[in-house]
């Protein structure tokens, strides 16, 4: 039971967190979604950062990891919203910008992702 309060904390933090970081890069946006795309990078750096540092150590609670991965990471990165972008670029005409929108994302917040874990091994 209480591994599924934590992924319901840590989700509700993902998502306000998500949400603040929209207002703040909303500005940078113009017809290109930064915002999310930003969010998806940290979230994907966050959650490599978190597995690589926490994850096999058993000395953590498995649901304070719990709550940083599933919850806060899958509350707070935004694939769901990503796909819906993409999908008004598409149904707007811009096959283009989609494409470069969905190869830019996926790259990256793989990349980020991988940087996590890599410089979580120097912490």
């Amino acid at each position: 039971m209480i591994n599924i309060i934590a992924v319901f904390l840590g989700g509700g933090l993902g998502s306000l967190a998500r949400y603040f970081m929209s207002i703040l890069l909303r500005v940078y946006s113009m017809d290109f979604p930064f915002a999310t795309l930003a969010v998806n990078m940290l979230g994907c750096f966050i959650l490599g950062l978190v597995v690589a540092l926490f994850w096999e150590n058993t000395n953590i609670h498995e649901g304070f990891k719990l709550a940083l991965t599933v919850g806060f990471c899958g509350g707070f990165t935004t694939f769901s919203t990503f796909s819906g972008e993409v999908f008004a670029l598409i149904k707007q005409g811009d096959y283009m910008l989609a494409f470069i929108y969905v190869i830019i994302s996926v790259i990256i917040c793989l990349l980020a992702t991988i940087l996590g874990a890599f410089l979580a091994r120097y912490v």
